[in-house]
């Protein structure tokens, strides 16, 4: 039993179902009180130096801040978001999502803090949600501007690239944000991954033995000596047409040898 299944055992019924739809939902509200000017999003963003001088709150309510993206982006987002954080806690069940959530959480909170006085926001979090819903549903299909339809597991391979190039050529706030929600991923996914590299690497090599125990094999055996290709290779081996089935003879024997017949040819007793 894993640690996951004994904290289960253990604090599942703490957990907290529809996850997903209760931040969408806090994202929306704060994206209206924004619009409206009720509240600057600036106080709720993550800035651990303003946490330590005792705004805590930001912990918690940079979960909520939406995308800065266009308000009909945003919407498609956060469905997204529902959508696969639906899926994710439907496969796994409350208490996994939820804790993977919570460690996404806490890896993004804790690097933040290497860097206290930088902005730090909820998107790899979001993103590390959508390379797990990809990783279990590679072949769901996403429909871009609502025409061109794609595969998820190709828009997770190219995630995974701006990941790369971001952790190459972005600051080291970026590049600690995304070491958390690519930690995250590997938490849970990882064994897995080991697991399936390890079964791929067996198989080919049970299948590159059994293609050098091909090759050693001889194509060509006398029926009369058992001389073979690989014995000789300099001889000529020759089929007889005369002989039932497939017989093979070495150069001495194709001339003299008697005639292999057929059971049914053969007369009684």
């Amino acid at each position: 039993m894993s640690l996951l299944d004994k904290l289960e055992r253990a604090l599942g019924r703490f957990a907290v179902p529809n996850l997903s739809l209760y931040l969408v939902i806090g994202q929306a509200f704060v994206l209206l009180a924004g619009m409206l000017r009720l509240v600057d999003l600036g106080l709720l963003v993550l800035v651990p130096a303003a946490v330590g001088e005792g705004q805590w709150w930001r912990v918690v309510t940079f979960l909520f801040i939406p995308p800065p993206l266009s308000y009909l982006f945003v919407a498609f987002a956060l469905y997204m978001f529902y959508l696969m954080g639906n899926a994710l806690e439907g496969a796994w069940g409350a208490f996994r999502y939820n804790a993977f959530l919570l460690v996404g959480w806490a890896l993004t909170v804790g690097v933040a803090f290497f860097n206290p006085g930088a902005v730090a926001t909820n998107t790899f979090l979001a993103g590390s949600v959508f390379l797990a819903f990809a990783y279990l549903y590679p072949d769901f299909e996403l429909l871009i501007f609502f025409i061109l339809p794609v595969k998820i597991k190709w828009l997770a391979l190219l995630t995974w690239a701006g990941y790369g190039v971001k952790a190459v050529l972005g600051s080291w706030p970026v590049r600690l944000q995304i070491l958390a929600a690519v930690g995250n991923f590997l938490l849970f996914f990882g064994p897995e991954i080991w697991a399936s590299i390890r079964y791929g690497r067996r198989k080919m090599a049970r299948e590159v033995k059994k293609i050098v125990h091909t090759e050693d094999e001889a194509r060509h055996r006398c029926h009369v000596c058992g001389k073979t290709d690989l014995t000789h290779p300099a001889l000529d081996f020759r089929y007889c047409s005369k002989c039932a089935g497939d017989q093979c003879y070495c150069p001495e024997h194709i001339q003299s040898h008697a005639h292999v017949v057929a059971a049914d040819e053969k007369s009684p007793g």
